[in-house]
């Protein structure tokens, strides 16, 4: 039997555990998670607002109901079971760990209270156990630092009225927080010009339609054709969202409820005052070249916030002996490949990019790899897999969460979940294990 264990229980780890069970013959797949709870980055990074996205669950829970495939929740690998002690006990190691580390602003005051990573915050409005207890401090003024997806996300769940965001699976507390806030003004600021934004197209008319916002652009910033900078993979969406951004009418509808939204391009954060320790204000440098971002003018601007949420992106996490490239933020690799039998796929590989389908397309590719492996070393010596490494989690007093473990968590977070609501997500591990007693 070859065993196989995934580290990682989102897309990547799901795509990639369906193909080698489709064509591997005779394969045993272990896919391993730190929390009770699978599908990584769609239960705890998709905004609660985008059901249709956070519906592929509902495949990647098919994957894990197949005989050959095991979920093995609440195992943290590095901590509860070493990466030599993996390589002991499997043919294969694929580490799908993602990428959730927020990157540091590298200014001065980013440690002042109201400064929070994209990262940890939507980790809080989508009830993950790690961040649910953040309590973040919004102001009436907000600036989210970063020009991508990311950035309209939080503008959204900020924005929302509380009656459309009521029946997702938000964490109540998080809903309550935004709904009380009383935010006026956000500033969504980017370091590069409108031509060479991350939005996608569809996020940025899901946003600029957004009845109660009143978006704000100094026009002259956009450019009337794509500059020849633009990579050519990049050219059509940057053309359709200067388009978007070319036919956005002025504020005419605005009342006490609208929410200024204030596109700020070419704007690179330089330093973060507070009082008391309290955010008070960020300092803004106007670059002189889209291009180059360290080349700013004499130019300043100053504007007055109280929160400030940095959405410029995510490195992997370390885990204990593998390797990693400091560089990159990710798992060191040379094309997936990590050393003997253990590779690497999606951002834990090639960085916090790319969507769903990209993340499908990457596990395709490797998968294919590793199958040309798998028939070029049959036959392989014999490994225990996770009856191996099940004792071992036992002589360490583990818990570890099983396929229909997680099953019985399932119900239990829909049944919760008041009349029309999607379900109630439990944010505490312990609260989660004590289901399964």
């Amino acid at each position: 039997m070859t065993h196989i264990a995934i580290i990682g229980s989102g897309p990547s780890g799901c795509y990639i555990a369906d193909m080698l069970a489709k064509r591997v013959p005779g394969a045993s797949l272990d896919i391993y998670e730190r929390l009770p709870t699978p599908f990584g980055l769609v239960r705890a990074g998709v905004a609660p607002d985008h059901h249709q996205t956070k519906n592929i669950t509902r495949q990647l829970d098919r994957i894990l109901s197949r005989d050959n495939i095991s979920f093995i929740g609440n195992v943290n690998i590095g901590v509860d079971i070493s990466y030599q002690e993996l390589k002991d006990h499997y043919h294969y190691i694929i580490f799908a760990t993602g990428a959730s580390i927020d990157k540091t602003l590298n200014v001065a005051g980013e440690h002042h209270r109201g400064v929070y990573g994209s990262g940890e915050f939507s980790r809080w409005y989508n009830s993950h156990p790690d961040n649910a207890d953040l309590a973040p401090l919004l102001s009436e003024n907000v600036a989210i630092i970063g020009n991508g997806n990311v950035a309209l996300d939080i503008l959204r769940i900020l924005s929302k009225d509380r009656n459309e965001l009521r029946k997702s699976d938000i964490n109540p507390i998080a809903l309550d927080t935004i709904s009380n806030a009383d935010i006026k003004n956000i500033y969504i600021i980017g370091r590069r010009g409108p031509e060479d934004t991350s939005f996608t197209p569809m996020e940025l008319k899901e946003a600029l339609s957004q009845e109660n916002l009143a978006f704000h652009i100094d026009k002259a910033v956009i450019p009337a054709v794509i500059p020849e900078y633009i990579p050519t993979e990049k050219i059509v969406a940057a053309e359709k969202n200067i388009q978007l951004l070319q036919s956005m009418p002025s504020p005419i509808h605005v009342n006490n409820s609208t929410i200024h939204v204030h596109l700020l391009f070419n704007s690179s954060l330089r330093e973060i005052s507070s009082y008391n320790n309290n955010v008070t204000s960020i300092e803004l440098a106007i670059n002189s070249q889209p291009r180059n971002v360290s080349e700013t003018t004499n130019t300043r601007l100053s504007l007055d916030v109280g929160t400030v949420i940095s959405a410029i992106g995510y490195t992997t996490d370390l885990i204990e002996s593998v390797p990693y490239d400091e560089t990159k933020g990710t798992i060191a690799h040379q094309d997936s490949y990590v050393e003997i039998g253990v590779y690497a796929v999606g951002w834990c590989k090639r960085g916090a990019n790319g969507v769903i389908p990209s993340n499908r397309a990457d596990a395709s590719a490797l998968g294919k790899t590793i199958i040309a492996a798998w028939e070029n070393t049959v036959p392989l010596l014999h490994k225990e897999g996770f009856s191996g490494i099940s004792t071992l989690l036992e002589k360490r007093n583990v818990t570890y969460v099983s396929y229909d473990d997680w099953q019985r968590i399932d119900k239990a977070e829909v049944k919760r979940a008041e009349m029309g609501k999607l379900r109630e997500k439990y944010t505490s591990v312990s609260k989660m294990l004590e289901l399964l007693d």
